[in-house]
């Protein structure tokens, strides 16, 4: 899938932006090289590949090295709840918008 300069502008308009014409071919030539990748990754074939439930699962058993899971910020609920017009119970308080 080529995209063209007519594409580019196209997009442009859509999301409000005002590129000059070497902008255009600069961003025509990264997206066309995005869509280059995604077709080459896509040609890959991955038949009996299994889903990876996360990047570290190819290193297999490795211990991650996570930090603390400890409290490092005081608890500032209530200053941040002066200003709402409605709280209750350390929660806030909307007008109900779905019935």
């Amino acid at each position: 899938m080529a995209l063209t300069s007519q594409d580019i502008e196209r997009v442009a308009n859509l999301a409000r932006l005002e590129l000059r014409p070497d902008e255009t071919d600069r961003v025509l030539g990264q997206l066309n090289g995005f869509f280059s990748l995604v077709a080459q990754m896509d040609a890959v074939n991955t038949d009996g590949v299994e889903p990876l439930a996360h990047p570290a699962a190819v290193l297999g058993q490795v211990a991650l090295r996570l930090r603390e899971d400890i409290v490092s910020e005081p608890n500032q609920r209530e200053a941040s709840q002066v200003s709402a017009p409605a709280v209750e119970r350390g929660l806030f308080l909307v007008p109900r918008v779905i019935d």
